[in-house]
This record gives structure tokens, C-alpha cells and sequence, in this order.
């Protein structure tokens, strides 16, 4: 199986929160477990966040940036080219998306066509599983 983490989705793999336990089960069953490049980003800015807002401290903030770095070069990297900008405006259009969600959406959409395989999609927001779904993507 092909696993697409949204943001929300590998910071559970990092932070113990609610879901942290089903998306460990589904890295553990994936042959190759991919996300988009502004991921990284964005779950750096979260735990950023969680350290500022008293959830984390400095030594966990710290490991779990550790231990990101180091799971990184393990996934299959979708860049934010053109193709996948073009795709997530179009997904913008169809649905009620944000426009990190829509690049996440875009870039698991992209990844299922070029592989032609099944591509199951991880997130956690109501509207994006929705938007993906009906797109074709499993969830």
C-alpha cells in the first residue's frame, strides 16, 4: 500500500495525540509511506506551536524534531511543482478546501495517477477526507 500523510496526519506519527495510534498502524502496514514537501514546514511550525502553548517542552519539542529529521529521508517526497499548484487550484474550485490541504489533496491525487496504484490518503480534516474521497483516493 501506498500511504499519503497530510500534515496533521505525520504529526500524529511524532506528537501522542488523538489518531496517533491508527496512523502509526497504517505507516506500519505501507510499503511506501509519502507527503508533500510543505509538510515538513508545517509540522516544524506545529510543534513550534505546541512548545509555545505549554504541550511540549524544549527537550520533546527537540527529540521530535530529531526524530522527524531523521524519518524524512524515508519518505517519498512529493515537490510542489507546477503540476501539483495547477491541480490543487482546480481542487480548490470543485471543493471547500484550504490551500495547504488542496496541495496535499493535489499531491496525493498526482501520486495515484503517475503510479497507477491505490493510494491511501491519512488526514483528519472532516472537509479534506470528504474532498479526497470524492475524488478517488481511499481514506
Amino acid at each position: 500500500m501506498i500511504l499519503y500523510l497530510d500534515t496533521s496526519s505525520l504529526v500524529k506519527l511524532y506528537v501522542e495525540e488523538t489518531g496517533s495510534k491508527e496512523v502509526k498502524k497504517l505507516v506500519e502496514a505501507a510499503q511506501i509511506v509519502s507527503t508533500s514537501r510543505i509538510a515538513y514546514v508545517e509540522a516544524i511550525a506545529g510543534v513550534a506551536r505546541k512548545l509555545r502553548e505549554g504541550e511540549l517542552n524544549k527537550e520533546e519539542c527537540g527529540q521530535i524534531v530529531k526524530d522527524l529529521e531523521r524519518d524524512w529521508e524515508s519518505y517519498f517526497i512529493i515537490e510542489v511543482s507546477e503540476a501539483v499548484t495547477k491541480l490543487a487550484v482546480d481542487l480548490i474550485n470543485r471543493h471547500p478546501l484550504r490551500g495547504f490541504d488542496a496541495i496535499h489533496l493535489a499531491s496525493g491525487l498526482l501520486l495515484k495517477r503517475r503510479t497507477k496504484l491505490n493510494v491511501s490518503f491519512s488526514c483528519f480534516d472532516k472537509t479534506l477526507k470528504e474532498a479526497a474521497g470524492a475524488e478517488g483516493l481511499s481514506i
